[in-house]
């Protein structure tokens, strides 16, 4: 049997696998490969904290958001009712307030036609008071005292004329 170069090839093989072996190369690489999992499971059980505590905030921020959606929401109807009672009470005080002055200016107006109707009774007795003075001062007949007298009387109720229109 002759001894090759694989024969030698071999041997060295065996030797190699042996020195590992005897080094204990491979329970190192299983410790090490080991320890890299341990770690990757270690972030991966991290990483589903983070997540979990983030889905939390989130669901705390998103209900926080809800709730002032729901408050902004309440705040405007509030101020929408409160616009319409303002509007509601406004528009009656100002209905009442045109009432009370259109009131104030008929009452007024009454009063200035009772005084004017006072003045041209005034005026009028103060008329035929003149004309009686001048019947009485210029008495001379009685057919010139009649025609003064009808003439007067003339005078007044034109005067009353014109003042009823």
């Amino acid at each position: 049997m002759a001894i090759d170069s694989t024969f030698w090839v071999a041997v060295s093989f065996v030797i190699f696998f042996g020195g590992l072996i005897y080094l204990k190369v491979p329970h190192k690489i299983n410790e090490i490969l080991n320890k890299l999992i341990i770690d990757i499971k270690n972030e991966i059980d991290e990483s589903e904290k983070l997540r979990i505590e983030a889905k939390t905030l989130l669901d705390n921020a998103q209900n926080k958001l809800d709730t002032a959606q729901s408050v902004k929401n309440e705040i405007l109807d509030q101020a929408k009712k409160d616009s319409d009672r303002l509007i509601i009470d406004l528009n009656d005080k100002f209905h009442k307030s045109s009432d009370l002055k259109k009131n104030l200016a008929e009452n007024k107006i009454n009063q200035m036609k009772e005084n004017a109707i006072k003045e041209i009774k005034d005026a009028s007795i103060k008329i035929a008071v003149d004309s009686v003075k001048k019947i009485i001062t210029t008495s001379v007949d009685s057919s010139k005292l009649d025609s003064l007298f009808q003439k007067n009387l003339n005078e007044t109720k034109e005067e009353l004329k014109k003042i009823n229109s």
